[in-house]
């Protein structure tokens, strides 16, 4: 489960951001432009606001994303007393919300409901040999000397080869499976993403076999 958090104050983000990265993959925010930036890179699967924020506060940075469309859940932490707010909240979009002060275990048992309310669910981490990991939900290789982002069409490759282990795929199969008619790419693009693949994964993972296409073994 991947958690948003956006809190300003330094301390309380590094007491709250550390304890729900010993239980959930967490990013930090500290201003809604630097939430703005990590949304546009990453997929959450939950977003926790604090409505008092420098610049634009929590619940419009809510309610601006519900307005382009982005469904991921959201808790909202005030210290505020008065519903005005919390009315304003709910509108914008949040499903819950938390007040401070607050205990951390409170914290964790709503983040849990909500898991269980939009069923969350994180998907297994996929060894590829020896140390390399793939994981679906980041979209990243992951080996003992670091991570890897990967792009999105060098993932749905990725995640093609491996639904279809020890078969040979053609290049017309792939493109057909992970372009859209209109976005059809060029010879050199489609080796590209195979030759990025291969430096990540182990070019002994992906084979070319002569004439036909690749197989993932």
């Amino acid at each position: 489960m991947r958690i948003l958090l956006l809190e300003d104050d330094p301390v309380l983000s590094d007491i709250v951001g550390d304890y729900l990265a010993e239980h959930y993959e967490t990013d930090r925010a500290y201003t809604a432009d630097e939430a703005t930036a990590l949304i546009g890179q990453k997929r959450y699967d939950l977003f926790i606001f604090d409505i008092n924020v420098p610049g634009q506060n929590g619940i419009a940075l809510l309610k601006s994303l519900r307005g382009l469309n982005v469904t991921t859940p959201a808790i909202l932490v005030t210290a505020y007393e008065d519903t005005a707010r919390l009315k304003a909240g709910f509108d914008a979009g949040a499903h819950d919300y938390i007040r401070k002060p607050f205990a951390l275990e409170e914290l964790r048992l709503r983040v849990e409901n909500s898991k269980r309310l939009f069923k969350i669910e994180q998907k297994q981490k996929v060894l590829l040999g020896g140390d390399c990991f793939y994981d679906p939900d980041a979209k990243r290789i992951e080996t003992s000397q670091g991570r890897q982002s990967l792009a999105p069409k060098e993932a749905a490759m990725l995640e093609y080869f491996l639904a279809h282990p020890g078969r040979t795929l053609s290049a017309e199969e792939l493109v057909q499976n992970l372009w859209e008619f209109d976005q059809l790419p060029s010879d050199a693009t489609l080796r590209s993403h195979i030759r990025r693949l291969r430096e990540l994964v182990g070019s002994e993972r992906i084979t070319t076999v002569r004439g036909i296409g690749y197989r993932y073994e």
